[in-house]
């Protein structure tokens, strides 16, 4: 069970970075407002969001790779995909990126968001099924 875990804590480290450099205010770019002063985009609200959610899920990763016990591998398993929920909605749904179709949070961010997450979900749930099912066989 290794490797899942291994793979998790990269997406992981992934979902902390990846928005974090693909931005508008990395790009330079904010909202000026009626008085003058500028404020971030939605899109670096999703990236400061994104990095609450990837240092629990490299957590995750980490127990994951310790665990021993069916129980917590369980409950490893169904948290990591919880958090790959939420990677996807906070672009998507939670908090959601710039309406400009050439900015690099719509190129670049939220597909990057969305794709880690499917897989973030998928290796969880694949982890769940594997360690039901080689718990079964251990008597």
């Amino acid at each position: 069970m290794k490797t899942p875990a291994i793979l998790i804590a990269i997406l992981a480290i992934l979902i902390g970075i990846v928005p974090y450099f693909f931005n508008c205010q990395y790009d330079g770019k904010a909202l000026t407002l009626a008085n003058g002063r500028q404020v971030p985009m939605k899109c670096y609200w999703t990236a400061q969001a994104a990095l609450v959610v990837a240092v629990p899920l490299l957590v995750v990763g980490v127990m994951m790779a310790f665990s021993q016990r069916r129980e917590t591998m369980r409950a490893l398993t169904i948290l990591g995909a919880i958090l790959g929920l939420f990677a996807i909605l906070l672009p998507t749904q939670l908090i959601g990126v710039c309406q400009h179709a050439g900015a690099s949070c719509n190129l670049v961010m939220k597909p990057a968001l969305i794709f880690m997450g499917v897989l973030v979900i998928s290796i969880s749930l694949v982890s769940l099924v594997i360690s039901e099912r080689r718990a079964e066989l251990i008597p």
